[in-house]
């Protein structure tokens, strides 16, 4: 079987393999206090230009988003996020569950717009029975989105102004940020998304690492006591180390933005492989995900051979699937899917 399934079903990059073996037997102190989870925060603060960062290694996507924003929302708040965003279709109500509603914004191609947000927040507070509502105490949004599309800086700009206005922080997602900072034609650089969003994730569970994403509180606004509410949560590792160690390992010598790539290019080859046999694009994605409208006969049989994910019903005879690729795919495998098709 061709495998486009996901960006996650390989384990990990080899020299991120070969560290945690090189230091297997290291006796470390443990909950992310030992001398690889400093390096690796010191590197990352370095690769945001931001010294004054917070950085702090969870485990999982979800898992992540779930503390970031329990933690930084106030009892009576809600977090924004686009009516496709991950935390709203996709986290099985991790949100809600942790006692604050996702309060969803209509979206282009996968993204809030500022005049769409800037009219949310005026309307709620222009509501004269706003006391009597959930609050919006933030807003989320992810890079790439749900379907691949990217921010310009510009965009972040705006969103980023939006919630200054309102004193409420922007949170970015950022499980694939490596293939939306390599990304042909991006204007958003990892500097750029450190200053304009307050709390952000570098994900490395997508991106060449077992598993593992890095928090970065850029201006040093991270919680109070924040560590004890990642315990509270069942989140706090003994063995933090399984994480600092990789995160080490991906940003030293740009492992992370040079393996990164690789998912680009497989994903333009396969891209144009696909617009030269024909097939009717869902979305223009310019990242590793690349939808694509199916007939249902078609469909199941391609699903013989290959891989790829369900991503919603087009209509009576058609289907939206993804076909994703990595860190790890193989031009080679690409170009067996050329022929299959």
């Amino acid at each position: 079987m061709l495998a486009f399934g996901n960006d996650y079903s390989e384990g990990a990059h080899e020299k991120v393999l070969g560290r945690l073996l090189e230091t297997n037997m290291e006796q470390l102190p443990g909950y992310g206090t030992d001398d690889y989870c400093k390096s690796a925060k010191e590197k990352i603060k370095k690769a945001c230009g931001c010294p004054e960062a917070d950085v702090y290694f969870l485990v999982g996507g979800t898992q992540t988003n779930q503390i970031v924003i329990s933690t930084m929302l106030k009892s009576y708040e809600g977090v924004i996020a686009a009516d496709t965003g991950h935390v709203n279709g996709h986290e099985a109500g991790a949100i809600e569950w942790s006692g604050h509603k996702v309060l969803t914004l209509p979206q282009k191609e996968g993204k809030i717009a500022a005049p769409v947000l800037s009219d949310y927040l005026s309307t709620f507070y222009e509501d004269e029975n706003h006391e009597h509502m959930v609050f919006p105490g933030m807003v989320y949004i992810s890079h790439p989105t749900e379907y691949g599309t990217l921010y310009t800086k510009d965009e972040l700009s705006e969103l980023s102004a939006v919630c200054s206005q309102y004193g409420i922080p922007l949170y970015m997602d950022g499980a694939r940020l490596g293939y939306g900072l390599t990304s042909e034609g991006t204007d958003v650089t990892l500097k750029d998304v450190a200053e304009y969003c307050d709390v952000f994730y570098i994900g490395g569970t997508k991106v060449g690492a077992l598993c593992g994403e890095a928090v970065v509180f850029p201006k040093g606004n991270m919680p109070p006591h924040f560590v004890t509410m990642v315990k509270q949560r069942g989140a706090l590792l003994a063995k933090g180390r399984l994480l600092g160690i990789q995160f080490d390992a991906l940003f030293t010598d740009d492992l992370y933005f040079e393996i990164s790539r690789n998912a680009i290019a497989t994903a333009d080859r396969l891209k144009q492989i696909l617009k030269d046999k024909g097939y009717e694009f869902y979305i223009d994605s310019p990242t590793n995900q690349i939808f694509v409208v199916l007939d249902n006969e078609q469909m199941e049989k391609m699903k013989k051979e290959v891989v790829f994910g369900f991503w919603e019903k087009k209509d009576e005879s058609h289907t939206v699937v993804r076909f994703a690729t990595s860190w790890a795919t193989r031009m080679e495998d690409v170009e067996k899917l050329a022929a299959l098709l």
